[in-house]
């Protein structure tokens, strides 16, 4: 018996540096990834926030962490409740989030941690130069096209007032500079 309890006392230590190790990993890989990641438990509190999360989000993980996500982001508040409500328990989108530094636009992606609805891991990446550069390259089509539009009925005008001038500048004796600067 004092075999089976020592064996059972060694496993146990064992799973407890691998946990503390893989926690260890873990902390590891959410503090070196750009993306921003919160955990949220089943009863909407946060539990984990990492620094790109806090940086993003414009506040400390120590005020976000054992708020409610509704008080902490309520940005985030939708596209998290109709994840819960979803029966895969997924839910994407694009959020504003406006802070005192300004407004940003967010990628949002929100998953039950393991298919059930005990947990949710929020994860989101800043799109605001995308969403920048997409409105620069559609206002910068849409002066093409206004340029095209505008230029199209030039050309043949252009040609026509050419023509005016070398038909009949040889004909105009009264004013020809004003012919001239006029064509």
């Amino acid at each position: 018996m004092t075999q089976q309890l020592s064996a059972q006392r060694h496993d146990l230590m064992a799973a407890g540096r691998l946990n503390e190790t893989r926690r260890l990993f873990m902390e590891t890989v959410l503090s070196g990834v750009s993306a921003g990641v919160i955990g949220i438990d089943g009863e909407g509190h946060i539990t984990i926030v990492n620094r790109a999360a806090a940086r993003l989000l414009n506040a400390a993980p120590e005020d976000l962490e054992a708020s409610h996500y509704s008080q902490a982001v309520p940005e985030l508040a939708p596209l998290i409740l109709r994840a819960m409500s979803e029966p895969v328990g997924r839910a994407g989108g694009e959020v504003t989030l406006k802070r005192a530094g300004g407004s940003r636009a967010l990628s949002v992606q929100v998953t039950s941690e393991r298919g059930s609805a005990d947990g949710f891991v929020v994860t989101f990446d800043d799109i605001t130069d995308l969403v920048g550069a997409q409105r620069t390259a559609a206002w910068a089509d849409v002066a093409r096209r206004i340029a095209h539009e505008i230029k199209n009925p030039l050309t043949p005008i252009q040609l026509s007032a050419e023509r005016l001038r070398r038909k009949y500048a040889g004909e105009i004796t009264t004013d020809p500079e004003v012919f001239r600067q006029c064509t």
